[in-house]
């Protein structure tokens, strides 16, 4: 198995992801978080895979797609937290006025899950946001300890994940997410 794990900029690979079997369903897109909530209810079927497509002609930073053997295979959204709904979340504290980064989902496709692609895709995110000239990355994963979470809501990845790349807890929030707290997590890049 060979992973590469690059920025997000081919919208078919993202759609691959993130996308819809059904072109009409309403499926998050990863939008949830990156854009204003009164437009996430707007954006309905086809529009939000369009407004996708248009993020990535844009240049604007999406996140990075993990691929085996060429394959689009995992995802993970990164972005200036400036500008996403980090910026404003009262559950989600600001540690410092560092304009950080947020590294807020991991998604790996079924039938390749169990193979660390969570972890690499982790390490290029960070990776990528180091590129850009990010200071640090924040990400807001669960605190499950050791108790099993649902796949659908594991999204926002797991402390213990983080805790071995490196992130350090930096703050408890009020954000609770499928019964589990969830923690800012922070990695310096300085």
């Amino acid at each position: 198995m060979t992973v590469e794990v690059r920025p997000a900029s081919k919208f078919e690979d993202v759609r691959a992801l993130l996308g819809p079997k059904s072109p009409q369903a309403n499926v998050c897109w990863c939008l949830s978080y990156r854009i204003p909530s009164k437009l996430n209810r707007e954006l309905r079927g086809p529009a939000r895979g369009e407004y996708v497509a248009g993020l990535l002609r844009s240049g604007d930073p999406l996140g990075v797609l993990a691929y085996e053997d060429g394959e689009p295979v995992g995802w993970a959204a990164v972005a200036p937290r400036a500008d996403t709904s980090f910026a404003r979340n009262r559950k989600i504290p600001h540690v410092d006025d560092l304009p950080v980064w947020s590294l807020w989902c991991i998604r790996v496709r079924p039938g390749h899950r169990g193979k660390g692609l969570s972890h690499a895709l982790i390490a290029g995110a960070v990776a990528y946001a180091r590129a850009q000239g990010a200071p640090a990355v924040e990400a807001y994963p669960l605190d499950s300890g050791d108790a099993r979470v649902d796949l659908t809501m594991a999204y926002p990845g797991l402390r213990k994940n983080f805790e071995r790349a490196g992130f350090t807890h930096a703050a408890d929030t009020t954000s609770v997410l499928s019964g589990h707290p969830r923690v800012l997590m922070r990695l310096d890049l300085r």
